[in-house]
């Protein structure tokens, strides 16, 4: 019979409990007596024996002293340090092979039995636990992503900002890493001002532009683009007209009575008013004659059976006929002149400009006489119909149907920008110009666009937008004041002694009383030198124009100031992500009142430094929770609580409407409205936030974007935007596993990537059509294998960004494979480690063999064992991820390796067969633990080890969808509460 000790039995006993924990699950752990038992007769002896010789108080080998470990709380307490030493005795490379002391190899599991038993222990007595979450600011990142969804631009001010240091878990989101200094509040004053220097105040509130708005010039820029940009999103091309009514056509023919012309414009995104329009044109009765019945001609020639592409064809050819035919149809308006006064001065050329604007629709009687080609098939009953005809009647008939055709289709919908009219200059030039001479202003000319292609609601946005020109820019005002400028300077129509009184830079020079005499003693020196009747009611209109719009301007100035005082309000509600108290708002509009009466501000600068207020509130950029009171028990969020810390685990960035609607009413928390906000929110574009922010710091590409270290002579195609399409890669990649909710195996084993033109010829990929690209130039790549590339191991980006620059490094590769796909925990290098060579061209020995020499080193040996050859199947993509048969230095790269476990491979197929045979579990379960880190805001801790496993196991029965990950966390106690500050800001 054997005899077996009391420790010794212990140890068994907590073998024993570590094999259950680790294969079920299950929370059977041993007594706190078992382990401070066996911590007594085998722990602190084996660390004696094994490890303190390096490991202690003077000069511990790795930073790691395991010498001031007397009971097993304070090994509890130490957990995340005890971790490494479970992975380093795991490992087998502690003690090193070097170490005269080995431990037998039972000993080894026993201690490797022993930690697990604690860490299971621990973790399942502090289940749950929501760890310690304090205040904490908003990271640069939340921050950019914030103002962006508060204003609606992207003015990223933080971008000269210290860069935030990142977590032990390698996150900058956690309150352990987010300090904030003196010097960082005082970057946060000129962010929170450079943000108010977008701010443009309207009639109803305020918005924000792209770009600062304090300068008149860059005012005018955001107004007119704004409208420009309104102008272009219109339909106004004839050709999608033409085939929509061809298709109405075809339904009719076909029976298919349930498509209207309204609902084929809704589809094809085009006006259903004007598709009314040209659809009746299209079927009217009318004479063989004349451009509507050789377009009707045109498109009747279209075969019942057509493709779309041939009717298509068709429709292009009609249009091309109607643009080409119609400016020669068009009125000619002269310059209207008067003595004395300048042909460029603002009546003259404003009354010029209406008689244009008001020619659109309108035809010169006689000019379809004077044209003689058409863009029209020769010999074809349509170019038949355009010869102008003999006989009297049909020529009447014949200018009738050319007058028609001239009011269906206009010679322009809208003029964006013109030249100086008064020179008959093109209509190009400066945007929304009046076509002044050395004056600023504008000038609205869309009235087709209004009258013929807008409804209703696009008719209401439209003036919208030209009212705010005039508010936010001052243009009428500026405008007149250019004009008294420029009729004293640049002419000499004022230049008069009785002109004097009348200058640019009289503060009144718009007042009633002003402009009512001089528009008196304009017009006597206008008529006293012979202007005609036409000149004389131009100037009238004139100034009777202007000086309406002036009282109309300043009243509606007036009436706006409450609006903005409400729009603030609710600006502040928006960036403290919850309804405002009483004494928030009270406190917000006294600050108001007292900067406009004891700082003597004007009202939008007052409403500025207010905006400017809100943003440097603690609770605008500080998050989850609020430092004054703290609480040792957990306690749940509340719902707005819930909603700031889902929406910035998710998006980075505040919560939208519909979340902060829910936390309104109270129901976030339940588990059906929390499961589907967050199906919800995965499917939103904002997503992207965690692609950029987890993604980006979990496989370390976050900074790719400012790589510069990369020998652009030696790779000449490593340009700005191939660093910029590399970055983006594994964004579009993470993303859209997301929004479909993919399987995480297809970060490992996806066959396929995403490209656009610039990585594509970087990855000899052809370009597909047309159709298959988004908008912004991307498309996905299917059967990408056959590349070289598929899921996230192949991307250039991670390739480029573990190479030196003039070599490619399966050290930097491979380690980058164990540690952030992985998870492996593998400490730094020694100090004298010796270099590999700079560049593998200048070299004499491969990389392969420089690094088989280097593991003849014995302190270099047990770690580069365990990476270096899973960075050596990566040899076939050089230092910018190309594919390559030979080195830089002409040989033949060779791609297999001998991995850890002793299996072979070749290249990225050898090294994923590793990964799915071998470690997916390892992949699994740092994904697991990265997430969930990055969820909660601080470094894991033994609690968390429950939830862990349960993330994993409903990964598992949810074939490994990313929402499997996801529902784990947010419905988890460690996501739902808190411990550390109150619940609510």
């Amino acid at each position: 019979m054997t005899f077996v000790s009391p420790a010794r039995c212990c140890l068994l006993s907590l073998v024993a409990a570590s094999f259950l924990w680790c294969r079920t699950g299950n929370a059977q752990t041993p007594a706190r007596e078992q382990l401070q038992q066996s911590f007594a007769s085998t722990v602190q002896p084996f660390l004696k024996t094994h490890c303190v010789a390096c490991h202690s108080q003077e000069d511990p080998e790795a930073e790691l002293d395991l010498s001031s470990f007397p009971t097993v709380d304070s090994v509890a307490n130490d957990h995340q340090r005890w971790e490494l030493v479970l992975d380093r005795l795991t490992a087998g490379d502690m003690p090193p092979e070097d170490f005269e002391k080995q431990p037998s190899e039972s000993l080894r599991q026993e201690m490797i039995a022993w930690i697990k038993s604690l860490r299971a222990h621990e973790g399942e007595k502090n289940a749950g636990d929501p760890g310690l979450v304090p205040v904490r600011r908003l990271s640069n990142a939340e921050y950019n992503y914030t103002i962006r969804d508060l204003t609606g631009v992207d003015i990223r001010p933080t971008k000269d900002f210290p860069v935030d240091p990142a977590n032990e878990a390698g996150f900058d989101n956690s309150a352990a890493s987010l300090s904030t200094s003196p010097a960082l509040v005082k970057k946060y004053l000129d962010a929170a001002r450079q943000v108010a220097d977008h701010l443009a105040l309207t009639p109803s509130g305020f918005v924000f532009a792209p770009h600062p708005v304090i300068a008149h010039t860059d005012r005018d820029k955001f107004c007119v683009n704004r409208i420009v940009d309104f102008y272009k999103r219109q339909p106004t091309s004839y050709a999608p007209y033409f085939l929509a009514a061809w298709q109405y056509q075809q339904a009719q023919q076909s029976g298919t009575a349930d498509v209207s012309l309204e609902q084929l414009a809704t589809d094809a995104h085009l006006s259903g008013k004007y598709l009314t329009t040209v659809w009746a044109e299209l079927n009217r009765e009318t004479a063989a004659i004349g451009p509507i019945a050789a377009l009707q001609m045109l498109w009747n020639s279209i075969p019942e059976d057509a493709s779309l592409a041939d009717a298509q064809a068709t429709c292009e050819q009609m249009e091309a006929f109607v643009t080409d035919l119609r400016p020669k149809l068009k009125p000619a308006v002269k310059n209207l002149k008067a003595p004395q006064i300048s042909n460029g001065s603002q009546p003259l050329v404003i009354w010029k400009n209406q008689q244009m604007a008001a020619n659109h629709t309108k035809y010169a009687r006689d000019s379809a006489r004077q044209v003689t080609e058409w863009k029209l098939p020769a010999d074809s009953l349509a170019a038949k119909a355009m010869v102008f005809p003999e006989s009297l009647a049909e020529r009447e008939t014949y200018e009738a149907e050319s007058e028609r055709f001239c009011s269906v289709f206009p010679d322009a919908f809208y003029i964006s920008e013109r030249g100086r009219v008064f020179q008959n200059e093109a209509s190009r030039g400066r945007l929304l110009s009046a076509g002044f001479h050395n004056q600023q202003g504008y000038f609205r000319d869309d009235d087709p666009l209004y009258q013929m292609v807008l409804d209703e609601a696009g008719q209401t946005e439209l003036d919208r937008l030209w009212h705010e020109f005039d508010l936010i820019a001052d243009a009428p005002q500026r405008q007149y004041r250019s004009f008294l400028w420029y009729e004293r300077a640049e002419s000499s129509f004022m230049r008069d002694e009785v002109f004097d009184p009348h200058r640019s830079e009289d503060k009144d020079s718009i007042s009633n009383a002003k402009m009512d005499a001089l528009a008196a003693l304009y017009l006597e020196k206008a008529l006293r030198v012979g202007a005609n009747k036409v000149a004389e009611k131009a100037i009238v209109d004139y100034f009777h124009s202007m000086q309406t719009s002036f009282r109309a301007l300043e009243a509606a100035a007036e009436a706006s100031q409450p609006h903005h005082l409400r729009a603030l309000q609710s600006f502040a509600e928006k960036a403290f992500r919850r309804p405002l108290t009483a004494i928030e708002k009270e406190n917000l509009t006294s600050f108001y009142s007292y900067l406009r009466e004891q700082e003597q501000l004007g009202h939008e600068d007052a409403i500025r430094d207010c905006v400017v207020s809100v943003l440097m509130s603690p609770k605008f950029f500080f998050h989850l929770g609020s430092p004054a009171k703290v609480s040792e028990k957990p306690v749940p969020l509340d719902d707005y609580a819930l909603a700031n810390r889902l929406s910035y685990f998710l998006w980075s960035s505040m919560p939208d409407a519909e979340l902060l609607a829910h936390a309104q009413a109270g129901d976030l928390s339940q588990p059906d409205v929390l499961s589907a906000q967050v199906q919800r929110m995965v499917s939103d574009p904002k997503i992207r936030g965690l692609a950029v922010e987890f993604g980006g710091n979990w496989l370390d590409f976050r900074s790719f974007e400012q790589h510069n270290a990369v020998d652009r002579t030696r790779f000449p195609s490593f340009d700005n935007d191939l660093r910029q399409a590399m970055f983006e890669e594994p964004v579009r990649f993470f993303t859209d596993l997301a929004m479909r909710d993919g399987s995480v195996l297809d970060f490992l084993y996806g066959d396929y990537t995403f490209a656009n033109k610039p990585l594509a010829q970087h990855y000899g990929m052809p370009l597909p059509n047309d159709s298959e690209i988004d908008s912004h130039g991307w498309f996905q790549v299917n059967d990408a294998s056959q590349y070289g590339r598929g899921g996230l191991l192949p991307m250039s980006v991670f390739l480029t960004k573990n190479a030196p620059g003039l070599r490619t490094s399966p050290v930097k590769r491979g380690y980058w494979v164990v540690k952030r796909v992985l998870g492996e925990h593998i400490p730094a290098p020694p100090a004298d480690v010796p270099e590999l060579p700079a560049d593998e061209s200048k070299s004499e020995l491969s990389l392969r063999e420089a690094l088989a020499k280097h593991r003849e080193i014995a302190s270099c040996a047990s770690c580069h064992k365990r990476f270096d050859s899973l960075g050596l199947v990566f040899e076939g993509y050089g230092p910018v991820g190309e594919r390559r048969t030979e080195d830089l230095g002409g040989r033949p790269v060779e791609t297999n390796a001998d991995f850890p476990d002793g299996q072979q491979g070749d290249g990225l197929a050898g090294l994923t067969q590793y990964i799915r045979e071998s470690r997916q579990e390892d992949f699994l379960d740092n994904l697991d633990r990265k997430l969930l880190a990055y969820a909660l805001g601080r470094t894991l801790q033994l609690s968390d080890e429950k939830l862990l496993r349960e993330m994993h196991d409903h990964l598992v029965e949810n074939n490994y969808r990313f929402s499997a990950m996801l529902e784990s966390i947010v419905t988890s106690p460690q996501f739902l509460n808190q411990r550390g500050a109150a619940a609510s800001n």
